[in-house]
């Protein structure tokens, strides 16, 4: 028996991506803050406001989106959905927060969850980490095998370009930070009662591998930073300039 051949076939899947490097982790300046000028709680208030008008009107048209979530641990991703979903109608979204998967989904393929979470028509679906947790803590943490995360970025290219076409738009944002800023936000939560319980043995033992991360998200960026599903890397040193860098780009999202 001949030995099989791979050979293109007439209309296999397809997405583009923008070269490697296109958008580099190490390029985002840390020392960004809000602009003096800028009066932060106007600015947001108008913004929410928009983004309620926004809402609104993907209800009435019958449209959906995604608005996916990615960033260091304490680089304030529970902050900025706060301030995202704040004037919202919570009828219109639905805010799905992964950790780890449970039984069920343990036996099913990784995406088997995330299609589970695809927004109705009318709604906006708004996840505080991701699909992308395949590339990142199960990579490093070696929850999944190298052939299992390597083939994950095209499943997960092909996963999301099946949504774009479907009409679905997409926005995913980075919030990056650096070690020290990290440590400072860590010891804060430690000390503070009601911010203790964000905190986790996990959170400190990841810091120690902050390198390996910073290769994968590298390597994430690389392989599914899309033009239909673009990464935001936004500097988050300054939670204020990030809250509203993450409305301002929803905004152009939903429009």
């Amino acid at each position: 028996m001949s030995p099989p051949v791979s050979r293109p076939r007439p209309g296999c899947y397809r997405f583009e991506v923008y070269p490697p490097g296109t958008l580099r982790l190490d390029r985002v300046d840390l020392r960004t803050k809000l602009d003096p000028d800028i009066d932060y709680d106007r600015e947001l208030t108008s913004l929410q406001r928009e983004l309620l008008k926004l809402q609104i009107k993907t209800f009435q048209k019958n449209r959906r989106a995604i608005i996916a979530f990615e960033g260091w641990d304490a680089a304030g991703k529970g902050g900025a959905i706060k301030r995202l979903t704040q004037d919202m109608d919570p009828r219109g979204y639905k805010v799905w927060p992964i950790s780890a998967p449970r039984d069920e989904e343990v036996r099913q393929h990784y995406l088997w969850r995330f299609w589970h979470r695809v927004p109705e028509k009318g709604e906006i679906a708004i996840f505080d980490r991701t699909w992308y947790g395949r590339v990142l803590v199960e990579r490093i943490e070696k929850f999944a095998t190298k052939e299992e995360w390597r083939r994950a970025y095209d499943e997960i290219d092909a996963f999301e370009k099946t949504l774009t076409d479907d009409g679905i738009p997409i926005a995913k944002f980075f919030l990056h930070i650096d070690r020290k800023t990290q440590l400072e936000r860590f010891l804060d939560r430690e000390h503070d009662p009601m911010k203790r319980y964000k905190i986790t043995k996990d959170d400190w033992r990841n810091r120690k591998k902050w390198k390996d991360y910073e290769d994968a998200i590298q390597d994430m960026f690389d392989r599914t930073h899309r033009p239909d599903a673009p990464w935001h890397a936004i500097s988050a040193t300054d939670k204020k300039f990030a809250r509203l860098e993450v409305l301002r780009a929803c905004v152009k999202l939903l429009k």
